[in-house]
């Protein structure tokens, strides 16, 4: 999997989530992993969660650390079991980098410390692939629910993004290696 992280800023609006962004803006081919910083605002023009749309749910914050992935040759339920992991892999990351002061739960796709929420994030198919959007909060800023953030504690978003993006490129990787090496039964 090819990960970048992008130097510059880049508000997300839900459009990034479609086939081949990354390729076509950022020259990430095959399976890729995109991580920025920007604000986030997405309407319901653009929104995929169909809960979110029936409850008419804001999705917003005006600082959020940001991943896009995309992948090929698989169905909805891989991209909803990418998009649990990369939940878990960006708890993990916290805790790491905040010397386990920061344990955070994880309830589906959601980060949370005690009632306040971390992350937000969605994965869906296209006709070409599977696509997963993860982000989370740098500041409580512009939020429409009460949220934590990474400036809470203090830890450096894109040290945190950097960090992530690896994990998840990684993982990736090392999933579709051990779909190679296993004999049928």
């Amino acid at each position: 999997m090819k990960s970048l992280w992008l130097e510059t800023k880049l508000d997300y609006d839900g459009t990034q989530l479609r086939p081949l962004y990354s390729y076509m803006n950022h020259r990430l081919d095959g399976p890729s992993v995109l991580g920025f910083r920007g604000a986030c605002h997405v309407d319901f023009a653009h929104m995929i969660d169909g809960e979110d749309l029936r409850e008419q749910s804001a999705i917003a914050g005006s600082d959020m650390v940001h991943l896009i992935v995309e992948f090929f040759h698989a169905n909805l339920l891989s991209a909803v079991a990418l998009q649990r992991l990369i939940a878990s892999l960006a708890a993990t990351t916290v805790e790491d980098l905040s010397g386990g002061k920061v344990r955070l739960r994880r309830e589906g796709d959601d980060l949370y410390l005690d009632d306040a929420k971390f992350s937000i994030s969605i994965a869906t198919v296209s006709a070409v692939s599977q696509l997963v959007h993860f982000a989370v909060n740098v500041s409580q800023k512009g939020t429409p629910v009460k949220t934590c953030a990474l400036e809470d504690w203090g830890l450096n978003p894109e040290v945190f993004g950097r960090t992530l993006i690896a994990k998840v490129a990684f993982e990736f990787d090392s999933m579709w290696a051990a779909t190679e090496k296993v004999r049928p039964v």
